[in-house]
């Protein structure tokens, strides 16, 4: 009888818990707290509550109260505050507790945040994040589903993120915090509470590698396909997503790209996809008039006008005030709303 024994079985892969993604920001500011003794966040009740959404949950316990703190209700005073200690070396990281709250501090931003880099012809940078909680799909009144992007992007100077998974909320947030421009970062909130298996550990681990393949303001192919393309971010990924599965159901495979970025804006990966279908649907939660769904279309057509098959359409939501809650699944984008678009593509040969 052999007297070899039966080799040991391999270890299991470790099993990965699921993520939040409110869970991924959390941890991407404690991250970048322990990394870099400049790093500030504050903001209203992201101290001792944690955030209305509690993205800061536990950070003042941590870090203390000069780390993490609570500020008066005065969003200007947040952003000027912002600006001053930026001036200073420090890396503040700004919470605006809802979308529309941002409003009163508008003028900061856009006179003072946005502008003085170039105001000091390069003398000073100031490497601000300010944290928007946007859109809709939580039931929110008006004044706390608003979707501002626009704003933003129309003003140079700025950038604007948007994650739409638990890996992106971790590692673009880690990016904005080590940018040394001014960064406006749009957290969907309806996505608070969407869940991916993540392994945190790891995740920073490469980020901290800085993957070559990892670069800020890429957009990502996240469904493959042939036949159109969808070009959306943040909230209105997942929708995006379940309506090019439902046209897989029928036999018509889409190409749905995730921006990640709004500014800078990714062409390269954008024309790529475009060029390949030759169709598209820009798909967006802000009314679409003057909207960054209405820059997307533009650049589109401007760089791809010979690929294309057909116009290009888009689904936004309405030219109005943010709805009552009871009719938001009206105003927003949905399946529906995509497989209808993709229908009006001009199919016929």
């Amino acid at each position: 009888m052999s007297t070899l024994e039966a080799p040991a079985p391999a270890p299991e892969a470790p099993v990965q818990k699921p993520v939040t993604f409110a869970q991924a920001l959390n941890t991407a500011l404690a991250d970048a707290l322990e990394a870099d003794d400049g790093v500030v966040v504050f903001g209203e009740d992201v101290g001792t509550l944690g955030g209305v959404f509690r993205i800061t949950d536990g950070l003042t316990k941590r870090f203390g109260r000069t780390r993490c703190f609570d500020t008066p209700l005065a969003e200007s005073g947040i952003a000027g505050m912002a600006v001053g200690m930026a001036m200073n070396r420090m890396r503040p990281v700004v919470e605006m507790q809802f979308d529309a709250f941002a409003y009163p501090a508008f003028e900061q931003i856009v006179s003072h945040i946005a502008k003085m880099h170039n105001r000091t012809r390069g003398a000073v940078r100031l490497p601000i994040v300010i944290r928007i909680p946007y859109a809709g799909g939580i039931g929110g009144v008006e004044h706390h589903c608003d979707s501002s992007e626009a704003y933003y992007a129309h003003t140079p100077g700025l950038k604007v993120f948007t994650p739409a998974t638990v890996e992106d909320a971790y590692l673009m947030l880690r990016e904005a915090v080590d940018s040394d421009d001014p960064v406006v970062f749009f957290e969907p909130k309806k996505l608070y509470w969407s869940k991916a298996p993540v392994d945190l550990a790891a995740l920073r681990d490469r980020y901290e590698a800085r993957s070559p393949e990892r670069r800020e303001g890429r957009a990502v192919v996240a469904r493959a396909g042939d036949d159109a393309t969808i070009l959306t971010y943040g909230p209105s990924v997942p929708t995006a997503l379940a309506a090019a599965a439902a046209a897989a159901a029928e036999g018509r495979s889409l190409e749905v790209v995730d921006l990640r970025s709004i500014v800078p804006f990714d062409d390269e990966t954008v024309g790529a996809s475009v060029r390949k279908t030759g169709r598209v649907v820009v798909v967006a939660e802000a009314p679409g008039f003057a909207s960054v769904a209405s820059e997307i279309v533009a650049r589109v057509q401007e760089r791809c006008f010979h690929s294309l098959a057909a116009p290009v359409l888009r689904v936004t939501g309405f030219d109005i005030p943010y709805p009552a809650p009871k009719l938001e699944e009206h105003y927003l984008p949905s399946v529906d709303r995509i497989l209808d678009a993709v229908d009006d593509l001009q199919w016929e040969d």
